[in-house]
């Protein structure tokens, strides 16, 4: 994957990185680095990961540079060593302790730079008793609580594709890292290491929830709270042609909007009535699948009812909004954010 920007350019034009190549997590953070300008050198393996697929459609790849380094060589580490010597910040993704067999751990690349910033990016952590497990998104986000929390009440929990523990938990909380401990190292002379593992950033991310439950105002079971689909207007609902809309009208000017848009205002329940939730559901349930999603979309373009339509991956780069903000670019054939 070739750049998707301008190379050099950005908040961390200058900042060197060494990326060794891995899958998912590790390579989003040195991507999202590279798009901010960062100079990210890739170090791939003879053969590649075997996960990645065609490179030519890798987006996690753009804007960086790749070398091949076999480490398991006579001078494979040195080669990795040589090239840490002259960066700012290495990530790695692998299970605790390989790094060290392979010559190129944290100890290592401090002797050779002790300003580095050395990012470890893991699912359990670099300890604890599952540090070893093999593992993925969904087990991580599962033993932290935040999948449980996630999907209908007489079902099983809804799987938030790999988004929810692979980037949200993990890279972007890897980045916040090694970006303070740049900072760090900046300032004082002296790298760290980063430890991040996926099993701490997924549970951070439920600070508000946690909060919410020591107060008494979340309940530890699916879709019976406020923000979790257990309020009739905070969820989506299925329209005609199969579509969905979203509704998120929790103020109770927006709500009062919303009820008079969607046409049920004179015989809506009390938004507050609890006890009455589940027949408001019914009753908004049933007037949006009256019209087709691209008919209420129409309905509530414009106004504070906070609705938008369900959009998938393909039609989102066409929305006029998105469009107009350039969230998403086409390069290479290839549309991407």
């Amino acid at each position: 994957m070739a750049d998707a920007g301008t190379p050099g350019h950005g908040p961390l034009a200058g900042v060197r990185v060494v990326e060794l190549a891995g899958i998912g997590p590790g390579p989003f953070a040195a991507m999202l680095l590279a798009d901010l300008g960062a100079d990210v050198v890739r170090v791939d393996r003879p053969g590649g990961s075997g996960l990645a697929g065609n490179p030519e459609y890798d987006i996690t790849n753009r804007n960086k540079r790749s070398v091949i380094v076999d480490l398991k060589s006579e001078d494979g580490a040195g080669t990795v060593l040589d090239l840490a010597a002259r960066a700012d910040i290495l990530i790695e993704g692998y299970r605790p302790g390989v790094a060290e067999r392979l010559g190129v751990g944290p100890e290592s690349c401090h002797a050779r730079n002790p300003g580095l910033v050395y990012g470890r990016m893991t699912g359990w952590g670099q300890q604890g008793p599952l540090a070893q497990r093999a593992g993925h998104d969904i087990a991580y986000i599962a033993l932290t609580g935040t999948l449980g929390m996630i999907g209908a009440p007489d079902g099983p929990p809804a799987v938030p594709a790999n988004l929810l523990g692979d980037f949200a938990g993990g890279s972007l909380y890897l980045v916040v890292g090694v970006l303070a401990a740049l900072h760090h190292a900046r300032a004082t002379g002296t790298g760290q290491v980063v430890d991040a593992a996926i099993v701490d950033g997924s549970s951070h991310l439920a600070a508000m929830i946690h909060a919410m439950l020591a107060a008494g105002r979340w309940q530890d079971r699916r879709a019976a709270n406020l923000l979790d689909g257990g309020c009739p207007f905070y969820g989506t609902y299925e329209t005609a042609d199969g579509g969905y809309m979203a509704v998120g009208a929790l103020e109770q000017q927006f709500y009062e909007e919303f009820v008079e848009l969607l046409g049920i205002g004179d015989r809506a329940p009390a938004r507050k009535d609890v006890a009455r939730w589940g027949e408001l559901r019914e009753t908004v349930a049933a007037r949006f699948r009256t019209r087709t999603r691209d008919e209420w979309t129409a309905v509530f373009e414009g106004s504070d009812a906070c609705v938008a339509p369900v959009l998938s991956l393909r039609e989102a780069p066409g929305h006029p909004h998105l469009a107009a903000r350039g969230t998403f670019t086409d390069f290479g054939g290839i549309t991407q954010p």
